[in-house]
């Protein structure tokens, strides 16, 4: 599934995986992770998964956290359950495959379980945490690290900072063995369980560096009863940037979860994110898109999406933003932010006309533009004859487009 993250000069979207298609890459890079299988069918289960033995773990897959305590659109409480035998698991899965699964990370509708994966479960005598991800503080790669996993990461990092630890490391020149060894002492492995630790840290690098991620986390990175140090979770996400570089990974996306205005808009070099509110936002770039949407939480308006057409839209991309647009229903207004400064307003202006007259908008549109050619802008809206409200700051565009919807706002 791919999200987006914001920075002031740009959107970046990122690809999540399954958990299950995470632990494949894992395997992959000789790191250790609990015999499983993954089915689609409830049919599947017996035959899947004759080989799995003791007791078993059922997880959902769907692309959200709080899976565990989750509660499916059924009534059935849990997304992640322990079993003792293929028929009980079987059951479970009959449980949730089909049936949408809420979770804190979901809308209140919830997501679709599609598929559901089933593991040989291991005792566990201790429970760490870590992740490696890129870190804009320290300029490159930073290991992250808790002697008190299994749990909520943030909840430590909160309430018990004092059990969080972090190792920068060098991209150019990776990791020290030295400087590894003594992380795994201080997240409180001993004996043979810092040389496992170490070596592990490595393969986690390395999974890291060969595959262009974002982030990897291990939570719980935990220790058996036998002393084996098993990646019993996994998540992966990956920087988009690096598609060309990574085509298998990227083959491995489920766009099942994903919003299809999402998907259109990838097409077009559009980044979409869609929200929960009833204002349509389109803007050219991510703090502007922010400040807008800022904007219109102030005036008791609610956005209903994040749309950044970039500093180079063409007329082209324009129009497909306005399709995208209004073609959600919760959609009863637009605002479009534009600064010009590599983008010309004239050409903005020349492409929301022709976007309006062929989509054949009939909600609200409310335009400010400011930058270069602004005047030359606002007169190709003018002359169009179309009713488009026009502003002439981000703070009156914000007014006009909550009054197009009905909100009314006191007299300053």
């Amino acid at each position: 599934m791919s999200r987006r993250v914001t920075n002031r000069r740009k959107c970046v979207r990122f690809l999540n995986l399954h958990e299950y298609q995470s632990k494949q890459l894992f395997q992959k890079h000789g790191l250790k992770v609990q015999k499983n299988v993954v089915v689609e069918r409830v049919e599947d289960v017996m035959t899947m998964g004759k080989n799995l033995k003791g007791t078993l773990v059922v997880k959902a897959q769907i692309l959200a956290g709080g899976r565990g305590v989750g509660v499916f659109n059924t009534g059935y409480k849990g997304g992640v359950h322990l079993v003792k035998t293929l028929d009980e698991a079987k059951n479970i899965t009959k449980s949730m495959l089909g049936n949408n699964l809420i979770t804190k990370q979901t809308s209140k509708s919830g997501v679709t379980v599609k598929k559901v994966m089933i593991a040989e479960a291991i005792d566990l005598d201790k429970e760490y945490y870590l992740s490696l991800i890129l870190d804009r503080e320290s300029g490159g790669p930073l290991f992250v690290g808790s002697p008190s996993g299994g749990v909520d990461i943030e909840k430590v990092a909160a309430e018990k900072p004092y059990l969080i630890f972090k190792l920068p490391v060098d991209i150019s020149s990776g990791p020290k063995k030295s400087d590894l060894k003594n992380f795994a002492i201080k997240l409180g492995f001993s004996g043979n369980l810092v040389d496992q630790a170490v070596e592990q840290l490595e393969k986690v690098y390395n999974l890291f560096k060969e595959t262009d991620a974002l982030q990897v986390e291990i939570n719980p990175w935990a220790v058996t009863p036998q002393g084996q140090l098993v990646c019993t979770d996994a998540k992966i996400n990956f920087d988009d940037n690096a598609k060309f570089r990574q085509s298998s990974i990227f083959g491995m996306e489920d766009q099942s979860e994903t919003d299809p205005k999402e998907i259109a808009a990838a097409k077009f070099n559009l980044n979409y994110i869609a929200l929960d509110g009833n204002i349509g936002c389109m803007v050219n770039g991510a703090g502007l898109a922010m400040a807008t949407m800022d904007m219109i939480k102030y005036y008791k308006g609610d956005p209903a999406n994040f749309l950044d057409v970039g500093g180079g839209a063409t007329e082209q991309q324009v129009t497909e933003a306005f399709k995208i647009l209004t073609s959600d229903p919760k959609v009863k207004a637009i605002l479009v932010n534009i600064f010009g400064g590599i983008m010309r307003c004239d050409i903005i202006a020349t492409g929301v006309v022709k976007a309006v007259q062929t989509v054949g908008l009939k909600i609200p549109l409310v335009v400010r533009l400011s930058g270069t050619n602004v005047d030359l802008g606002k007169k190709i809206m003018k002359e169009s004859g179309l009713p488009i409200i026009t502003a002439d700051n981000l703070d009156e565009a914000a007014k006009k487009a909550t009054e197009a919807i009905g909100i009314k706002h006191k007299t300053r």
